[in-house]
This record gives structure tokens, sequence and C-alpha cells, in this order.
């Protein structure tokens, strides 16, 4: 039970003007009349009964009063209030935030505690960055793109090799691909209105695939290997050779993965008999 006539005259008199103000917080304004009720003798249950509440939620009012008095409990989160921030602040921070990706607000308000001295809570944090524009959402996923310039002296290379290409050579484009992987956009706090972009890149998969074509002669040997590597890799030029028997030289044009240049490759392409030539972009 509660005893009555804890609140000063003073007290009695702000709380009583809050609740008489026509343009107060239905919310707050029922929180000061359940400490003037308590004040009166009212017990917890009535008041709860009278505001259609439940008792612990009206104990609860009153021992935020206590605790820390009308600031206290009239301070929610319900009504908004002047950002803590000052202009220069929030203008650093929309820059911070310009600069990188942030999965979540564990690293915003970190980077807001130590820098500016403020702590925010989780919702906090979200209206705070709704307030400059930027919302929670995924990067839009682009292809990766090579060089202009390194394309362009691959096309002159390319074009020269096959103009000039004697009857006894042929000339493959290989790689690896893993068909049911790809790049996965998470969500972060971007600026709205911008498009973020996250590269895709390949990467392993269920199914591996290490092959090539030919594309004068539409052959396209493959090897399905368990983990595409120098092994796959060696694997898939003694097909080719295989397959080329009437070839004196055999030009294959892959990337520059590590397996593709790794020590199993080195050791394949040192034969004395090898036919492969590597062109690696």
């Amino acid at each position: 039970m509660i005893c009555p006539g804890f609140l000063s005259a003073a007290e009695r008199f702000d709380l009583e003007a809050c609740v008489r103000r026509q343009r107060e917080d239905h919310g707050i304004a029922r929180r000061a009349n359940a400490i003037l009720l308590l004040d009166d003798g009212k017990s917890c249950q009535a008041i709860a009964e009278f505001l259609y509440l439940d008792d612990d939620t009206i104990r609860g009012w009153h021992k935020t009063y206590q605790n820390g008095g009308w600031d206290a409990l009239s301070s929610d989160g319900w009504k908004g209030r002047q950002s803590q921030m000052t202009s220069s602040q929030a203008t650093a921070l929309c820059a911070w935030l310009e600069a990188r990706f942030c999965r979540s607000t564990v690293e915003i308000r970190a980077h807001v505690a130590a820098e500016f001295g403020l702590k925010f809570s989780h919702s906090g944090c979200i209206k705070l960055l709704a307030r400059p524009g930027f919302e929670y959402r995924k990067p839009k996923p682009v292809p990766r793109v090579a060089s202009a310039e390194k394309q362009s002296a691959f096309i002159a290379l390319y074009e020269r090799l096959m103009r000039e290409l004697p009857a006894d050579e042929a000339v493959y484009f290989a790689d690896a691909v893993h068909p049911e992987y790809q790049t996965k956009p998470a969500f972060g706090w971007v600026k709205t209105g911008s498009n973020p972009a996250v590269i895709s890149t390949a990467g392993r998969g269920r199914v591996n695939i290490h092959g090539a074509v030919n594309l004068e002669a539409f052959d396209a040997p493959f090897v399905e290997p368990t983990t595409v590597d120098g092994v796959s890799a060696v694997q898939l030029l003694t097909k080719i050779e295989a397959r080329n028997p009437d070839k004196r030289i055999i030009h294959v044009i892959w990337d520059n993965a590590a397996y593709h240049k790794g020590p199993d490759v080195r050791a394949f392409l040192a034969r004395t008999a090898c036919r492969i030539h590597l062109i690696q972009l």
C-alpha cells in the first residue's frame, strides 16, 4: 500500500497544471493523474481500474516518480524531443556514415559515444538516423568491372592472335564456375535516395565446374572436381591437350586466380612435351 500525502504543495500544483492543460500529451497527463490519485489515498488497483491499466503500471509510475521526479516520469520516449546532437555533430556523423557501410546500430552507437560522448538506445539511434535521411536496406549488387585500358590491350592481343593463328594452333577460354553461389547483399544504414553497390564475386558452391571453350571449333571440355584448385586446373589442361592431338600449340586464356598459376600448373607447363601456352588475364 502506497501511503498518501507524499506530494508537496508545489508538486501537486505542477501535476494539476499538467492534467488541466488541454494540449498536454495524453499519456503524460494520465501519469500525472495517477500520481495525484495516489497522493489522495487511492489504491493502485482502483486507479488502474479508473484508467483501464494494470496496477503494476501504476506502481511502476510511482517508483519512477520517487526515483527521478516528474522529469523522469514525463520522459518515456513516447513524445519527441529535440536531438541531443548539435548540427555540427550531426553533419560529422552523416559524413562518417556515408564513408562506410554500417550493418547495425551497434557500430554507430559506439562511434557516437566515443566521438561525441552521447549514448543512444537502439530505437533512439534509428530515430537519429532517420532525421538526416538514412534508412536500413540492402545495397545493389553490380558486376565487377575490369580496367578499360587492360580490356583494350587484351582485345588487341586476341584479335592479333586470331588473325595470325596457324592451322596447327588452337585457342581456348577457360574458367571455374560455381552455379549455386551468388553474392547476398545484407541490410545496412544508407542515405535515402542513394544506391550503394556491392561487387558480386564468384565463390564456392555445391557444384564446381572447371571448363573451357574453343569458340572456333565449339569444343567445350570440362571437369567437375570436388574442389577447384591447381589439381583441377591441371586435369582440365590435360583434357584440352588430349582433345587436340593434332595441335602443336594450344593457347589457353584464363584469369589470374591463384590456382591457375600455382605449383601444380607450373609443374604441368614445365614438361618437355607440354603444348599448352597460357595467357593469364
